[in-house]
């Protein structure tokens, strides 16, 4: 990896405090092969452990007493791991937590800072190793209201970042979200980063390491803090009975950002809206099949200079055994430019446990 490689992994920011239009993106992705394969249209119809994440609302729609979702999967050729952990639990008929973890990291990146001696040698011996990772931690709480059909929920997050030894952060912030049934219709609302979310980046570099930058006009990070401003998800949802025992549920939601102009289906300062939609079949609720449309764009053609549409689909499909309490889904889905098209293989598993 060249140094600029590691300069960029260490440099979230220079200045004292920058609200940047993509920060803290790893928590954009998405956790659950079911949502990925649905194109993350799913706040509204989430009622499993991934609810903590998607919508914490959902916690009450869990019928089990305990909850389990674990995910795995690799992007960029297995480069980067991305892994998920949840756990759901009723306090009582009117509550319920959960806890998830997130983690999205490259391994074993080489630091070739260092590889040039004070004497200027080249010395191999002085290459190390370190991880560059995003970790998120969600506690989550949801509660029905007075109003029938209406659930709320709420998460604080804690999210540490690192590279090797010489660059950390930690941050903090809050989720809100609703659900509400009204007849065969459901709507929800999740607004993620409300109060904004704040990143305190820290650096420790050495004085070989601040050389080396210097010398390969490389700005020196500084101590600072990185904002993420709030986006709001809202969606909408139905389930109907095609026949006996076969269902179809469709869901569309739309994310609004409030970070300036993005390449969205509507660009527009200070709003945004990017729209996404899925579709989730499935038999006597035991095996499902799911597709979705997301990553709706505007983008130049490679001939001329005229705008075409692109859009991302994603595929998955599911498997709900009964007797065992255990779900396994599977997603075929890419997690940003269709143009470089690289699809990765997610797998996730949902335990219910009962007295």
């Amino acid at each position: 990896m060249s140094f600029l490689s590691v300069n960029q992994a260490v440099g979230q920011s220079v200045s004292n405090t920058k609200a940047r239009k993509y920060s803290n993106e790893f928590l954009a992705i998405g956790i659950g092969a079911r949502a990925l394969g649905m194109s993350n249209a799913t706040i509204t119809s989430v009622n499993d452990v991934t609810a903590g994440y998607w919508n914490p609302a959902g916690l009450l729609d869990i019928k089990s007493n305990l909850a389990v979702g674990l995910m795995h999967s690799e992007y960029f050729a297995g480069i980067a791991k991305y892994d998920y952990g949840g756990i759901a639990t009723p306090i009582d008929t009117n509550s319920a937590l959960g806890f998830s973890f997130i983690r999205f990291g490259v391994d074993n990146i080489p630091n070739t800072t260092e590889l040039i001696d004070s004497e200027g040698n080249v010395d191999y011996s002085r290459i190390s190793s370190f991880s560059a990772a995003d970790y998120a931690f969600l506690f989550s709480y949801a509660r029905k209201l007075g109003v029938p059909g209406l659930r709320v929920g709420a998460n604080i997050k804690v999210i540490h970042r690192r590279a090797g030894d010489f660059a950390k952060s930690w941050g903090f912030g809050l989720d809100a979200s609703a659900k509400y049934d009204y007849k065969k219709w459901r709507f929800a609302a999740m607004a993620r980063d409300v109060t904004s979310t704040y990143n305190a980046w820290s650096f420790d570099l050495s004085d070989q390491m601040k050389e080396t930058f210097v010398q390969t006009a490389n700005e020196i990070p500084e101590n600072s803090v990185e904002i993420t401003l709030p986006r709001l998800i809202i969606g909408v949802a139905r389930e109907e009975v095609i026949k006996e025992k076969l269902y179809i549920l469709a869901e569309l939601n739309a994310d609004l950002t409030f970070d300036g102009k993005r390449n969205v289906v509507v660009a527009g300062d200070p709003i945004s809206i990017d729209p996404h939609m899925g579709v989730e079949i499935s038999y006597d609720k035991i095996v499902f099949l799911r597709g979705g449309v997301g990553n709706i764009q505007k983008v130049k053609s490679e001939i001329g200079s005229r705008q075409v549409t692109t859009f991302q689909p994603n595929f998955g499909i599911g498997l709900n055994i009964k007797p065992l309490n255990l779900a396994i889904d599977y997603a075929f889905t890419d997690i940003g430019d269709q143009s470089v098209a690289l699809y990765s293989h997610v797998f996730s598993l949902k335990f219910d446990f009962y007295k």
